[in-house]
């Protein structure tokens, strides 16, 4: 095989290695779907770096705390407690501190003001109904099992989705 023949073929794996679906890191869970939702496989993407400042009031310095942002990035999810646990026996809790980007367009006035989370676990019909009074916020947000769990977000007429990992 010539050097064109060689390029070709090391073009390809790269090709074919980048189009490998992952989970961000996150172990897969049991019961995790491995079929047709696959394509929906957790994304859960803990963040380390810098809060945006849009995010980082009442933090100082240079606030490096794990944190999720949104699919549209209209609201980030701050987690004091990571790794996020179905069960906490140190006596922690999940806390997590709920910011929203702010709007540009005005909110819907009738919307209510409180946050609302619908919670699916990955690959399973378990679903969950959390709410955080107020509006974006701090919160405990605790969930019935360990997993991957995909979460639709609703506050004063805006929405989001993100994922978050329950350790067991």
């Amino acid at each position: 095989m010539g050097s064109w023949g060689r390029l070709m073929l090391a073009s390809s794996v790269v090709l074919l290695a980048g189009c490998t679906p992952t989970t961000s890191g996150a172990a897969p869970t049991a019961g995790s779907a491995t079929t047709a939702s696959a394509a929906t496989a957790c994304a859960a993407r803990v963040e380390t770096g810098s809060l945006p400042d849009w995010a980082d009031a009442g933090f100082s310095g240079d606030a490096r705390v794990p944190h999720v942002f949104g699919a549209k990035g209209d609201i980030v999810a701050v987690l004091f407690a990571h790794p996020l646990r179905q069960v906490r026996t140190d006596g922690s809790n999940n806390k997590i501190l709920w910011v929203a980007r702010a709007a540009t367009t005005s909110p819907d006035p009738t919307a209510p003001a409180t946050l609302v989370i619908t919670a699916r676990r990955d690959g399973t019909d378990t679903r969950v109904i959390r709410e955080v009074a107020g509006g974006p916020g701090p919160s405990i947000i605790d969930l019935p099992q360990a997993g991957c769990w995909r979460l639709d977000l609703r506050w004063s007429g805006h929405t989001d989705t993100m994922d978050l990992v329950y350790a067991p």
